[in-house]
């Protein structure tokens, strides 16, 4: 047997990074933060459910800086996850397919992220008078 040289996949330092590569990478990461955040809900659920003093534990936590921040960066998630889901979706009806159109899609996942989760917090923050 011929021990021919095969030639290498390109690998990441091939690359130039460009928005749709780092929106897929991206769209992965806020998967896995979903799924570990939910472990949040469960908590916050379980200390609602335990009485009052559970949940002035819980609210304590959740209104300290690290607590916003978490908070904050997991509802970024969410509206990120969100957004390019439904440009997934839309590109697996078979549209968008053409390479300005994949684009300017990539970054209305990324800019449309972060205007809805400016969103949310303005009005979460003016229900609860925060802001």
């Amino acid at each position: 047997m011929a021990n021919r040289e095969r030639p290498l996949s390109p690998h990441l330092q091939v690359y130039r990074p460009q928005v749709q590569m780092m929106t897929s990478i991206v769209h992965r990461a806020t998967g896995v933060i979903l799924a570990l955040g939910s472990l949040l809900i469960v908590w916050a659920l379980l200390a609602l459910a335990a009485g009052p003093d559970a949940w002035a534990q819980f609210s304590a936590c959740a209104r300290s800086p690290l607590g916003f921040i978490v908070l904050f960066g997991w509802s970024w998630a969410f509206a990120y996850h969100l957004i390019n889901g439904i440009r997934h979706l839309v590109q697996d009806a078979g549209y968008g397919y053409a390479i300005a159109a994949f684009v300017r899609s990539s970054w209305i996942s990324v800019f449309g992220s972060l205007a809805l989760t400016s969103l949310i917090w303005i009005v979460a923050m003016m229900q609860r008078g925060g802001a």
